[in-house]
């Protein structure tokens, strides 16, 4: 079961709801499962992003 979280900052919800959209339209996926495996893709390039920068701080 998919568990849905809450924004840090409730204000920005339609704001991030929007750039999915955005996000979705412009790779030429239509249905959520599709947009829902996108987003799921950004956050682990996200989190590998930050990863990294955070090892990197730590060699410094």
């Amino acid at each position: 079961m998919r568990r849905q979280k809450s924004p840090v900052i409730p204000e920005a919800r339609e704001a991030l709801l929007s750039f999915k959209e955005e996000i979705a339209q412009e790779l030429g996926l239509e249905n959520q499962t599709k947009a829902g495996y996108v987003g799921g893709h950004m956050v682990k390039k996200m989190v590998e992003e930050a990863e990294k920068s955070l090892t990197h701080l730590g060699r410094s």
